[in-house]
C-alpha cells in the first residue's frame, strides 16, 4: 500500500511524470535531463586502472554511453545537447561497499550536558545519507548491515521510483551476530545455533535483502550455515570477523571481508577457536606481522585462492586514530548534537598516542597494498561510523585519497572504488567503467584527480543512469542535518 501511495502521488504531482518520472523533491537536484547529451574535451579517467585520456568526448543517450573516444573524432548525434567541459575530468560512479544508512554517536550525553555512560548510540539517516553518497559520486553501493531493515527497504522502494535522491543500493540485511553481540548493539539478534542462521538468511532474503554480512562473536558452525544458505540464494556474504579470523573464513566459503586486515584475529598470539581477542591483541598482532612476510602472503594466497576479496576502510581508522583533517564541510553537515558528540571524541584521543596511531593506520595501508600486489581483490568503503568523523559520501572520497597515500597510483585508487566493486558485485557488465554499452554512471569532477587526487572532492555533476544532479544542491540540502535524519 505505501508504494502504491507513492505511485499515485507521483503520477498526480505533474504530467512531466511520464517522461522524467522523478518527484518534485528529486527535480529541484536535477541539473541534466536529456534524452541525448555530449561531454566534450574531458579527461577520462575510466576506471580500468588505464592511463587517463585527454580531450575525450563523451555521447549519452537514453540513460547509457554510446561513445567513448577523441573529441576530434567522436561524432555527436543531431539534436544532442553539447556540453563542453575543457579543464574536468570524469570518472565512473563510485562503488562503496561498505556505506552504511545510519550514523553512531559515539557517547550518549545527559540532559545537563554531561557524557554518560560510554557505547554506540545510532541513528538512521535515511534523508542524508542517500543525499550524501550521490552528491559524492557514490552511484552504486552496498549497505553493509542493516540495523533498522525496513528503513533500508524503504529508502530503496523510494529511489527505484524517483522518490528520493540516491545512489542503486545493494541492501545487506540485519548482522548475523553471536553472543555477546547484542551487549554492544542492542539492535542486533545473537544466533542460537546453526537452524537459526539459516533461518535468519532466509527470512532475510524473503524480504529483499541481496547481501549478507556475519559480525564480530558469530561461531564458525553458524558462519558456515549462514554462508551456504545465502549462496543456495545466489547472494554473497561479508563479515567483520573477530571470533572466527581470515583464513578459516575463506575455508568456510565467505565471500569478502571488512576492514582490511585490522580486524583479523589470525595474528593474535591469545587467538582460541571461536572465541573473540582483545583488541590490544589484534593490534599487537598486526603491528608485529611483515606484509611481505611468509605468514601474510601465505594468508593472501589462501584467500586469493578461495576468491575472498578484502574491502578497505580506511577513513573509519583515520577518524578513530584522531589522524583525519577537520574538514569544514564535514562539519557543516552534522547536526549540533552529532558536531558536538563527534569532537568530544576526538578530543579524547591522548595526543600521546598519535605516534602510536599513525604506525598503525601506516600498518594497515601496507598490507592492503602488499594484498592487491599478490593478486587480491581489494574493495573500497568508508563504513561512516567509528566516532562519527567519517561521514557518508564524504568518507568515500577521503577512502580513494587514502588509497593513494598508501602507495597505490590516483587511476588505481578510483580502479579500486569503481570497477572492482562493480566486479565483486556481479554488475560490471553494467556499471563501474566509463565503456560505451554501459549505464551513464558518471562524476564529473572540476579538475585532474589524476595528478592531484584530492580534485576528486570538487564535483560538480553526478550522473546515475544519465540524469545528472548538482553536488553542491544536494549537499546544501542535508547542512546541519546528518546524524538526525
Amino acid at each position: 500500500m505505501r508504494r502504491l501511495a507513492v505511485v499515485l502521488s507521483l503520477l498526480l504531482s505533474t504530467s512531466a511524470f511520464a517522461q522524467t518520472h522523478f518527484s518534485d523533491d528529486v527535480k529541484r537536484f536535477i541539473s541534466v535531463d536529456a534524452p541525448t547529451f555530449a561531454l566534450t574535451h574531458v579527461r577520462v579517467i575510466d576506471g580500468t586502472g588505464a592511463a587517463a585520456l585527454t580531450d575525450q568526448t563523451i555521447v549519452v543517450a537514453n540513460g547509457r554511453i554510446q561513445k567513448v573516444g577523441p573529441a576530434a573524432s567522436v561524432a555527436i548525434p543531431a539534436g544532442a545537447t553539447v556540453m563542453d567541459k575543457t579543464g574536468y575530468t570524469v570518472i565512473p560512479g563510485l562503488v562503496g561497499l561498505h556505506n552504511h544508512l545510519f550514523y553512531i554517536l559515539s557517547r550518549a550525553r545527559s540532559e545537563s550536558g554531561g557524557l554518560v555512560a560510554p557505547g554506540f548510540f545510532i541513528n538512521e539517516i535515511p534523508f542524508t545519507a542517500p543525499r550524501l553518497y550521490l552528491a559524492a559520486g557514490v552511484t552504486t553501493m552496498r549497505t553493509a548491515g542493516s540495523l533498522e531493515p525496513f528503513t533500508d527497504v524503504n529508502v530503496k522502494d523510494d529511489i527505484e521510483m524517483g522518490a528520493m535522491a540516491g545512489p542503486k543500493l545493494d541492501l545487506t540485511a540485519p548482522y548475523l551476530e553471536g553472543h555477546p553481540g547484542g551487549a554492544t548493539f542492542p539492535q542486533m539478534h545473537e544466533l542460537s545455533g546453526t537452524e537459526d542462521a539459516r533461518q535468519f538468511v532466509d527470512f532475510w532474503a524473503d524480504r529483499g535483502f541481496t547481501s549478507f554480512k556475519a559480525y564480530m562473536h558469530i561461531k564458525a558452525a553458524d558462519l558456515k550455515a549462514a554462508i551456504d544458505e545465502a549462496h543456495k540464494r545466489g547472494f554473497k556474504l561479508t563479515g567483520h570477523l573477530c571470533s572466527v579470523g581470515y583464513k578459516q573464513a575463506a575455508e568456510l566459503g565467505i565471500d569478502d571481508l571488512e576492514h582490511g586486515f585490522v580486524v583479523d584475529s589470525d595474528f593474535a598470539k591469545s587467538k582460541q577457536p571461536d572465541v573473540c581477542p582483545s583488541q590490544k591483541d589484534i593490534f599487537d598482532g598486526l603491528m608485529s606481522t611483515d606484509p611481505m612476510g611468509p605468514e601474510a602472503q601465505a594468508l593472501f594466497q589462501t584467500l586469493i585462492a578461495h576468491h575472498v576479496a578484502v574491502t578497505s576502510t580506511l577513513p573509519v581508522f583515520e577518524s578513530g586514530f584522531g589522524l583525519n583533517p577537520l574538514q569544514e564541510r564535514v562539519l557543516n553537515a552534522m547536526s549540533t548534537e552529532s558536531k558536538v558528540n563527534y569532537l568530544e571524541a576526538r578530543g579524547r584521543i591522548p595526543a600521546a598516542s598519535i605516534t602510536a596511531n599513525e604506525a598503525r593506520l601506516r600498518k594497515i595501508e601496507q598490507m592492503e597494498v602488499a594484498f592487491v600486489r599478490a593478486g587480491g581483490l581489494l574493495l573500497a568503503g568508508p563504513d561512516p561510523t567509528g566516532n562519527g568523523g567519517t561521514l557518508p559520501g564524504f568518507g568515500d572520497q577521503r577512502e580513494v585519497e587514502l588509497l593513494v597515500q598508501s602507495g597505490f597510483s590516483p587511476v588505481e585508487a578510483i580502479h579500486i572504488a569503481t570497477a572492482n566493486g562493480a566486479q565483486y558485485l556481479g554488475v560490471l557488465d553494467k556499471t563501474g567503467t566509463v565503456s560505451a554499452g554501459k549505464a551513464a554512471d558518471l562524476v564529473l569532477i572540476h579538475g585532474d584527480p589524476a595528478a592531484r587526487i584530492d580534485d576528486i572532492e570538487k564535483v560538480e555533476t553526478v550522473f546515475k543512469d544519465g540524469i545528472g544532479y548538482d553536488s553542491a544542491k544536494l549537499i546544501d540540502s542535508v547542512r546541519g542535518l546528518v546524524g538526525i535524519r
